[in-house]
């Protein structure tokens, strides 16, 4: 089978500049840097700064009732997400069902919190204290097939895990069973809430968020040669595919994919 061209035909980001395509568009085009002190941890763990989302509420677009007990934020944002880049493409989960679809998606880190709730209920009132659910909401594999059990699709669900380039490699992976004929829509990308006592602490322990908040605004500095270190966030970003032959139209072709590996000191040494 010849080779298809693949397009994007819906954007769902949910994200602390915008929730949804207009509202985030006019985010990024303002001159505001979203980092804020941020304080919903204890003050004897020193100071953090974050990008964070403020009163995200997923029954503004699916019903509470439909998600599953304990499901984790980030889970949450990639549902938001979903809808969100479905609504933008013009298709219903009708149209998902009956088409050769499939849903990828993943997370940088796993339910820090589902799993950290769990392992204090256990300290604290033995087994008794267990959280069964964090089995299945606190991987990564719960994230694509939450969306298709919420939004009620039928539709292959396929995890990825590959730390910062999770939501990437969520593309390109989908994309590429677009291009090879394995799939018509895919809906795909990555999503993150990790602003929890952990990892937020093991990650400034490595300098990779600031150990202060004076001018916080002015930390997240990505392209500065004297950037100090980069500066967490959370949200998630959606996005349906379709092969270049979709009646919808499209905001562009993705043209390729490909991955690598950083050599690291410790393999190299």
């Amino acid at each position: 089978m010849k080779r298809r061209r693949v397009k994007i035909t819906g954007i769902g980001p949910v994200t602390p500049a915008g929730v949804g395509k207009d509202a985030f568009w006019d985010g990024i085009l303002k001159s505001t840097s979203y980092i804020r002190p941020f304080t919903k941890l204890e003050p004897e763990l020193g100071p953090f700064v974050a990008a964070y989302i403020d009163g995200f509420r997923l029954e503004n677009f699916v019903p509470r009732t439909s998600v599953p007990k304990g499901a984790a934020r980030h889970t949450l944002f990639a549902i938001a997400g979903a809808t969100l880049a479905m609504r933008d493409a013009g298709i219903t989960a009708s149209d998902v069902s009956h088409a050769n679809s499939v849903v990828v998606a993943g997370a940088c880190v796993m339910d820090f919190d589902g799993i950290i709730r769990t392992v204090e209920g256990v300290i604290a009132r033995g087994v008794r204290g267990a959280l069964g659910r964090a089995i299945y909401t606190t991987n990564g594999a719960a994230i694509a097939a939450t969306i298709t059990q919420v939004l009620n699709m039928e539709s292959r669900s396929m995890s990825i895990q590959s730390s910062c380039c999770t939501g990437l490699d969520a593309i390109g992976y989908a994309a590429r069973l677009i291009a090879n004929g394995e799939a018509d829509i895919a809906i795909c990308g990555g999503t993150d809430a990790p602003l929890y006592r952990c990892p937020l602490v093991e990650l400034r322990s490595v300098g990779m968020t600031p150990e202060t908040t004076e001018n916080a605004r002015m930390l997240n500095r990505p392209f500065d040669l004297w950037r100090t270190t980069g500066v967490v966030s959370e949200g998630a970003s959606m996005f349906v595919i379709e092969p270049e032959s979709s009646p919808r139209p499209g905001y562009g072709f993705i043209s390729g994919y490909a991955y690598a590996n950083d050599a690291s000191e410790d393999l190299c040494g």
